[in-house]
C-alpha cells in the first residue's frame, strides 16, 4: 500500500502520521487490495480540513471532512471512509451471493413458458328459470362455488355464490 501525505498550510507532526498509520492499519483489514492512499491536510483560517483519497482494486473513495482541529477532522474522515468501505464490501458480497439465483431465474423453464393464462369454460348456469330456494339447493348439492341462473318470475339473471362463512351471497343486476 502506497501512502502519501500532503500538508497545505499545515504542519505534518509525527503524532498525526502515527494516528493515520494506525487507522490505515484497520482499513487494511477491511480491504485487502488497497493500492494507494493519499492523505491531504489543509488549514484555512480556523478550519482544519482532512481529505483522504482511497484507491483499491475495483473501488475508489474520496472523503472530505472539516472541523476546528486537525485530529477531529482526521477522526471524522477515517470513520466516514470506514463506513463507505464496509458498505461497498457488503454490496459486493450481496451481489456475489445473489448472482447464482438471478441467473437461474432468467432462464425460463419449459413448463413455465406454457403456463399462460387461459379461459376454461365451465358449466355453472341453469338454463331454466329457478327460484332462490331451488338455486340454493342446487348449489349446495354440487361442489360448485358459483351458480348463474335465471330468476323465476322476472326472467332476469342472478348470481348465487358460497361465502367463506358458510352462507350464500346473491348478486342481482339493477
Amino acid at each position: 500500500m502506497n501512502v502519501q501525505y500532503t500538508a497545505r498550510q499545515a504542519v505534518l507532526t509525527p503524532e498525526i502520521r502515527d494516528y493515520c498509520e494506525k487507522r490505515l492499519g484497520r482499513l487494511r483489514d477491511l480491504a485487502d487490495d488497497v493500492l494507494d492512499v493519499n492523505v491531504i491536510l489543509a488549514v484555512e483560517k480556523n478550519r482544519h480540513r482532512a481529505e483522504i483519497h482511497f484507491k483499491a482494486k475495483g473501488a475508489g473513495f474520496v472523503v472530505l471532512e472539516e472541523s476546528p482541529d486537525m485530529m477531529g477532522s482526521l477522526n471524522l474522515a477515517f470513520d466516514n471512509l470506514e463506513k463507505k468501505i464496509r458498505k461497498d464490501r457488503e454490496k459486493w458480497r450481496d451481489r456475489k451471493r445473489r448472482g447464482g439465483r438471478e441467473r437461474k431465474a432468467l432462464v425460463p423453464e419449459p413448463a413455465a413458458a406454457e403456463s399462460e393464462k387461459r379461459v376454461i369454460r365451465g358449466q355453472s348456469y341453469a338454463g331454466k328459470p329457478l327460484s332462490l330456494e331451488e338455486a340454493m339447493a342446487q348449489l349446495g348439492a354440487k361442489s360448485r362455488e358459483v351458480l348463474v341462473f335465471r330468476r323465476e318470475g322476472t326472467e332476469s339473471w342472478a348470481v348465487l355464490y358460497k361465502r367463506k362463512d358458510g352462507n350464500f351471497g346473491l348478486i342481482e343486476p339493477e
